[in-house]
């Protein structure tokens, strides 16, 4: 028989002819054969199945072993020993090392024959303990695959117990020394299935044995956070992330953010590892790993890390979107990587020049997976070009390759960018005073209280979220100048694109405060306002001036029209075009945003003669009506009982208000108990309302010569863009001499109409004075002064109802003037919600109506309202604006700006278009405030990461407890705890705090 397989051997006979042999030598199997020939037997297959030179070889001896000792069982028994498979497990067969894979093919099939066998028993003890020793002698990826094989087939040759566990750590480093270095498909398709089979194998015993999972991911760790240059470990371990159960996640992302043993080093090296198995192709779930250890280190202020490894690792994760096997993985995570690194645009730069050539080849295959892949990649492109615009360059040629796919809203790319954000990640993995405030979720950044400064925080906020005038603001041309402007441009960049969640504005206050206004000390936000607005506007004034007189001075100082000084370009992604200013007009941009002209003026009623004068007015102060706020305030205009005459004033309806006059001249009057609360269109109202003059404050008339009974009117002659009304609030008591505080409660509508005059024809010029008509005399019980002029009444007049929508409300919490608190809510308006069809407004405004018909229900969205108090920033809603005095009694309106809105088919007196203000959508950060921004962000991730350090030192002997924070029906939005702002529970016995 020896001779017979020595044939088979010798290539002498032709393949035919051994098969025909090897037939014979099988079905010879069957007879008796003596002990001593079936030994021989088994040694010469064993022999050719270990030394075969072909696999043709190989196999005969195969088919021969099994046929015999299928047979004569008791004979392989003999010879198939535990010494015998001891000997090949540790010295091999003659020349054969015993970690070639032969030699474990062939135990594996000598197992199987024995399989129902006594003795096999004896073999499954050799065997489980000589595998651990060749694990940890790192066998190749053929072998360790064979041996897979056949420990998945025999489960009782795995090792137990602690034995288990150092196997299956030892073979997951075994795994990170696999190395391919094929370049043919099929050799690499061998690789992967080899190392598959691995992997299986430990996904099994993990199963199994629950206890060997921990210790096998830890052995990961180990071996990815190495920092030995010597060792690459093979990326063959991402094989293993897939049987990982998802339901760890937190649990080992804990374990290893916030492990103080782990060094910054090793978690760098490990996750620039992590994201290397993208490259992986049969990997499952690598994206959701990565994606979690990098918020798991963002969760924990390691920005360091974050940035260093985005950097060195964008450019890769981005080649992968080339290979469809792993591309959706590595659109998560480099969607990941770059919608989070939003302090600096280098990352989504370093990847730019490559996503024209992507979407273009994308384009070409027509592929249904990569059309759906093209909707997902232009969607993170918009968002990053809108985070970071300003760079036309760059974008004009990435825009025209994805201009015929969707293009977000821009409300879901602030959405996205938001929710993104390394400091919106919740830190679920610290503890105690780990735990850090992130930036709110509303995505808007608070002011820092700087000591009673809430004052100049609440009227900031206001302004930029008065939408046209902070993207003009933004817009402005002010290279090289320190103007207050240009502060207040620097304010509204960082409000808009800091990753802080609360900017301190001292370089802004210290500019801005009024001389008169001692520091630290609380002050009236009103008067700050004002302060603020004509120190802009005469600022332009002066730079205007400047520029008439001497040409050469540099027009890029400030540009009063906001447009720009150098040569246009292109408008890129998320970029407005530049507004339309008439070149004649030299107004500022205070004046076109919130100026308005007033005129006063005071009819004799004795002569008719009337006098008026034309006034500028960026806000309108209101004074509460007599018959309401007389118990609590002196101020009132007169005790004459006060007759409107220019048309109605109410929240968004023509229905006449009681006490006013209706087009046909009939008066409505005022109910006499249980009158509605007020309203603001009431005080406006009472604003315009005619005064009369008499006796003690009789005018003295120019033409009579003498005092007379007069009438005195005020009528809106121009409409500003954005209406700021201040309620008088704070009246003079004369028997305590102190300021005390109206707490009335002030119904504010969210629409508002204002009654605006001008002339309907051209009036001819005023007839020249008769020679015997006395010379007009001012008079010091008269109001008037010589700037008057003495001209006919304008009879032919229009009343234009010109329609406001509510942006902001400041709020002053408090009893006094002197002491309180300032918090503002304001309404996110754009551009693209001017226009408002005329019969919409027409048939929703019925059933916008209050009881009083002055629009107490809301018609701005809930989810636009923002609450704005110093450093905090929260989502509110209209409802808690109107509520805001029923409930805390000591809250209450006291600046409130109402933006312009155009309706369609009725033209305005100075509409949008005209005033050049409006703008559609935020405009692109100049170079100098974006590397401003870009400096800040990246100064403010460092003071995170050593404040994140230091209290992680600090963990172990410290204790801190949370509560959330109350809602506002727990406590008022102006209070700093129970018994700040507001009086806590609304009550009013409670002192107001002077320092918030």
């Amino acid at each position: 028989m020896d001779k017979i397989l020595e044939g088979l051997i010798s290539s002498a006979h032709t393949l035919p002819v051994k098969k025909a042999i090897v037939k014979k030598v099988v079905e010879a199997a069957e007879k008796d054969v003596a002990a001593e020939e079936c030994r021989a037997l088994f040694a010469a297959t064993t022999r050719l199945i270990l030394l075969g030179e072909d696999p043709f070889q190989k196999q005969v001896g195969f088919q021969v072993l099994e046929a015999y000792a299928r047979y004569h069982r008791s004979a392989f028994e003999a010879f198939f020993t535990k010494d015998f498979v001891l000997g090949l497990l540790q010295q091999g067969y003659e020349q054969l090392d015993h970690k070639d894979p032969a030699v474990v093919d062939y135990i594996h099939c000598g197992l199987r024959l024995l399989i129902s066998c006594p003795a096999v028993l004896e073999l499954f003890a050799v065997v489980q303990v000589e595998v651990l020793r060749m694990v940890c002698e790192r066998p190749g990826p053929a072998a360790c695959a064979r041996l897979a094989s056949l420990l998945s087939d025999f489960v009782q040759c795995v090792p137990r117990d602690k034995g288990g566990v150092l196997f299956c750590q030892q073979l997951v480093r075994t795994i990170g020394y696999f190395h391919c270095l094929a370049n043919q498909e099929q050799e690499l398709g061998e690789y992967v299935a080899q190392v598959t089979k691995v992997s299986t194998l430990l996904q099994n015993i993990w199963k199994a044995e629950p206890a060997t999972l921990l210790p096998s991911l830890q052995e990961v760790f180990a071996i990815i956070s190495s920092t030995d240059p010597a060792f690459e470990p093979s990326i063959a371990l991402a094989s293993l992330v897939q049987y990982i159960p998802v339901q760890m996640i937190t649990v080992l992302i804990k374990s290893l953010t916030t492990d103080q043993n782990v060094k910054d080093a090793n978690m760098t090296k490990a996750l620039c590892r992590m994201i290397d198995w993208l490259s992986w192709p049969l990997a499952q779930h690598v994206d959701t790993w990565v994606i979690a250890l990098l918020k798991g280190l963002a969760a924990v202020q390691k920005f360091t890390i974050l940035i260093d490894v985005t950097l060195l690792k964008i450019e890769l994760v981005f080649n992968r979107l080339w290979y469809p096997i792993v591309r959706p993985g590595a659109l998560a995570v480099l969607s990941h990587m770059l919608l989070s690194f939003q302090h600096s645009p280098e990352a989504f730069h370093l990847v730019i020049p490559h996503v024209v050539h992507l979407v273009q080849s994308l384009q070409a295959d027509g592929l249904p997976t990569s059309k759906a892949f093209l909707l997902q990649f232009s969607e993170l492109v918009h968002c990053m070009m809108y985070q970071y615009s300003g760079f036309p360059d760059l974008y004009d040629h990435i825009l025209e390759a994805i201009k015929d796919l969707p293009k977000p809203s821009e409300e879901k790319i602030k959405l996205v960018l938001n929710q993104s954000a390394w400091t919106s990640q919740s830190n679920s993995f610290a503890s105690g005073p780990l735990r850090q405030v992130g930036k709110s979720e509303t995505g808007k950044t608070g002011l820092v209280n700087l000591g009673n400064t809430c004052f100049m925080n609440s009227i900031l906020q206001t302004l930029f979220m008065a939408t046209d005038f902070r993207r003009h603001v933004l817009s402005l041309r002010l290279n090289g100048c320190s103007t207050l402007m240009k502060k207040l441009q620097m304010l509204f960049a960082f409000l808009a694109h800091t990753q802080r969640a609360a900017y301190a504005p001292r370089n802004f206050l210290e500019v801005s405060r009024p001389p008169w206004f001692n520091a630290g000390s609380q002050q009236d936000c009103s008067e700050y306002l004002r302060f603020l607005l004509d120190r802009l506007h005469e600022e332009e004034k002066t730079i205007q001036v400047l520029e008439s007189n001497n040409p050469s001075v540099p027009t890029d100082a400030i540009d009063a029209s906001g447009k720009e000084a150098s040569a246009p370009t292109s408008p890129e992604e998320g970029e407005a075009p530049a507004p339309k200013v008439d070149d004649n007009d030299r107004r500022t941009l205070i004046e076109r945003t919130f100026g308005g002209k007033l005129v006063t003026g005071i009819r004799c009623t004795h002569c008719d003669c009337v006098s008026e004068k034309e006034e500028p007015f960026t806000d309108l102060s209101l004074a509460f009506c007599p018959s309401r706020g007389a118990t609590k305030s002196n101020e009132s205009k007169s005790d004459e009982s006060k007759v409107v005459c220019q048309g109605s004033v109410n929240g968004g309806s023509e229905t006449p208000m009681p006490g006013t006059k209706d087009q046909s001249g009939h008066v409505h009057g005022l109910p006499e108990n249980n009158e509605p609360p007020l309203t603001v269109p009431d005080l406006v109202d009472y604003f315009l309302a005619p005064e009369i003059l008499d006796k003690d404050n009789a005018y003295f008339c120019g033409k009579c010569g003498s005092l007379r009974r007069a009438e005195r009117t005020l009528k809106v002659m121009s409409a500003p863009e954005y209406l700021i009304l201040t309620l008088l609030r704070f009246a003079y008591d004369a028997k305590c001499h102190v300021r005390r505080k109206i707490l009335d409660n002030v119904t504010i509508p969210p629409r508002l109409r204002l009654p605006v005059h001008r002339p309907s024809v051209t009036l001819p010029a005023p007839p020249l004075q008769p020679a015997s008509s006395p010379p007009l005399v001012d008079s010091p019980e008269s109001s008037e002064n010589l700037a008057k002029k003495l001209k006919p009444s304008r009879r032919d007049e229009e009343v234009q109802s010109v329609l406001y929508v509510l942006s902001s409300v400041v709020m002053h919490s408090g009893v006094s003037s002197e002491s309180g608190h300032y918090y503002s809510y304001g309404c996110d308006s754009t551009a693209e919600g001017d226009a408002v069809c005329q019969e919409d407004l027409s048939q929703g405004e019925q059933a916008r109506q209050g009881p009083s018909g002055q629009g107490g229900g809301s018609s701005v969205p809930t989810s636009d309202w923002l609450l704005f108090n110093d450093s905090r920033v929260t989502f509110a809603s209209f409802q808690s604006v109107q509520n805001i005095t029923s409930r805390f009694p000591k809250d209450t309106a006291y600046v409130l700006m109402y933006r312009k809105q155009e309706v369609a088919g009725q033209a305005s007196i100075k509409g949008p278009t005209a005033s050049g203000i409006r703008q559609s959508a935020e405009p692109p950060l100049q170079k100098e405030l974006l590397d401003a921004i870009i400096k800040d962000n990246k100064l403010y991730l460092q003071e995170q990461e050593l404040n994140a350090r230091t209290q992680a030192l600090q963990a172990p002997s410290s204790s801190c407890s949370f509560r959330p924070n109350g809602s506002d029906d727990n406590n008022p939005p102006g209070s700093c705890g129970p018994s700040g702002g507001g009086g806590g529970g609304g009550g009013f016995n409670t002192i107001s705090r002077l320092v918030f």
